[in-house]
C-alpha cells in the first residue's frame, strides 16, 4: 500500500485526553504517510474522538512512530480494520485504487466511508493549519523571547539608573551640601569675632550653594529630561549635550536632519537613551575632548551617529569577552536597538576613537501615525 513521503518532522508531544465519553467517535485509519500522520495529530487531541487502530503496510511510514507513542494498534492488513466490531468511521489517505475499490464495496451499518478526494483534501487541510498553528506558535515564541528581553533590560536599566544616580548624588550634591554646612558653621564662629571674614565667607557659601543647586538639577534632568513631557526627542538631546559638555568638559556637537514627528513615543525614548548610554561610554572611557552626534530622520529609516575622538578600543578582543562587551556599555546599547526592532554596530580601533552606528527601518504605520501613540 503506497504511502506519500514526509516533508517534516514533528517533535512536539500531543497531549491525549485521558477519558473520552463514552459517546466517542471511533475512527480507524488507513495509511499513516503524511495523510494518516495529519489526521493522528489533529484527532488524537479530540476528546470526542478515539482511533481505534492504523493500517500501513510500509514500516517507514512517519505516522508510524506517531502511532505508537499515541499506543494506537497497528497492522499491516488494512482489512483488520474492516472486522472490528466497534468502529464508526474509516478514512483512506492511501490512494490506492485496490484500497478505494474494496471500500466502494464495503458496506455496514451505522460505519461511515471517506477516501479518494474527499479524503485527501480533508488530511490537506489539517495539514495546512497544523501548518499554521505552528508558525502561530513560532511567532509568539518570538514575541515572548523579546518580551522577556524587554522586561530583562528594562529591569537593568533601571538598577544602573539608580546606581548611576546614587554615585552623583554623592560624589556631587553631598559633597557640596557638606561643604556648605561647614561654612555656615564657620560663619557662626566669624559672626561675633570677625564680622568681614564672616561676610567672605558667607559669599563662598553662597557661590557654592548655587552650583550644589546646579547639581541637583542635573540629576533630576538626567532621571527625566523635561522635553519627554512633550516628547520633543530634538530639544531633549540638544539640552542633554551642553548639559554633558559642561559637566565632563567634553565637546559635544549636534546636528540633525529630518522630522521627528515621524517616530513614535516610544522609539525616540530608547534612542534618547542610547546616546545617553553612548555618551556616558565616552565619558567612563573614551578619554576623548570631542564627540559628534548626528541624527537622520528618513522615511523608512532612522540612523543615529555618535563619534568620539578617544583612545579607543580592540573591537574584535572586546567581542569574544563578554565580560568587557558588558564592562564597555555595548550590551545595552546593543539590546535597546534590538527592542525597538533596529541594529547598532559598534567599530572601534585603538589610538583611532569610537564610533556607534544605530539604524531603526521605520515602518509605514510608524511614519502614518506620527508618532501619536
Amino acid at each position: 500500500m503506497p504511502t506519500v513521503p514526509a516533508k517534516r518532522s514533528r517533535t512536539k508531544p500531543i497531549r491525549v485526553p485521558k477519558r473520552r465519553p463514552p459517546g466517542a467517535t471511533h475512527v480507524a485509519i488507513i495509511g499513516a504517510g503524511r495523510g494518516g500522520t495529519a489526521l493522528m495529530e489533529i484527532l488524537a487531541t479530540d476528546p470526542l474522538v478515539r482511533i481505534v487502530g492504523v493500517a500501513e503496510i510500509d514500516p517507514r511510514a512517519p505516522g508510524l512512530s506517531l502511532a505508537k507513542r499515541l499506543r494506537i494498534p497497528i497492522t499491516r492488513n488494512y482489512r483488520d480494520l474492516l472486522d472490528m466490531e466497534r468502529v464508526d468511521l474509516i478514512i483512506d489517505v492511501t490512494g490506492n485504487p485496490e484500497v478505494e475499490r474494496t471500500l466502494q464495496e464495503f458496506h455496514r451499518m451505522g460505519v461511515t466511508v471517506i477516501g479518494g478526494a474527499s479524503a485527501k483534501f480533508m488530511w490537506q487541510l489539517i495539514e495546512a493549519r497544523i501548518r499554521a498553528t505552528a508558525e502561530i506558535e513560532k511567532t509568539l515564541a518570538k514575541y515572548q523571547a523579546l518580551y522577556r528581553l524587554y522586561v530583562k533590560e528594562a529591569g537593568s536599566a533601571v538598577t544602573e539608573e539608580r546606581t548611576r544616580i546614587a554615585c552623583e548624588i554623592h560624589d556631587g550634591l553631598v559633597q557640596s551640601l557638606a561643604g556648605v554646612n561647614f561654612k555656615l558653621d564657620l560663619c557662626q564662629e566669624l559672626l561675633r569675632k570677625d564680622p568681614k571674614a564672616c561676610q567672605a565667607t558667607l559669599r563662598e557659601t553662597k557661590a557654592q550653594l548655587k552650583l550644589a543647586i546646579q547639581e541637583a538639577r542635573q540629576v533630576i534632568f538626567n532621571l527625566r529630561p523635561v522635553h519627554y513631557d512633550k516628547m520633543e526627542l530634538i530639544p531633549a538631546l540638544t539640552n542633554y549635550l551642553k548639559s554633558y559638555e559642561t559637566q565632563y568638559h567634553i565637546k559635544t556637537e549636534f546636528s540633525f536632519s529630518g522630522d521627528e514627528n515621524l517616530l513614535f513615543p516610544r522609539t525616540k525614548i530608547f534612542l534618547f537613551r542610547i546616546v545617553q548610554e553612548a555618551l556616558s561610554n565616552v565619558q567612563k572611557h573614551a578619554q576623548a575632548g570631542r564627540v559628534q552626534v548626528r541624527l537622520d530622520i528618513g522615511l523608512d529609516l532612522l540612523t543615529v551617529t555618535i563619534v568620539d575622538d578617544g583612545i579607543g578600543f580592540d573591537m574584535d578582543a572586546v567581542a569574544h569577552d563578554p565580560e568587557k562587551w558588558d564592562h564597555f556599555g555595548i550590551r545595552g546599547i546593543v539590546e535597546r536597538a534590538r527592542l525597538v526592532g533596529g541594529e547598532a554596530q559598534i567599530d572601534s580601533k585603538k589610538g583611532r576613537g569610537t564610533q556607534v552606528m544605530v539604524r531603526v527601518p521605520l515602518v509605514k504605520k510608524e511614519a502614518g501615525r506620527h508618532g501619536k501613540n
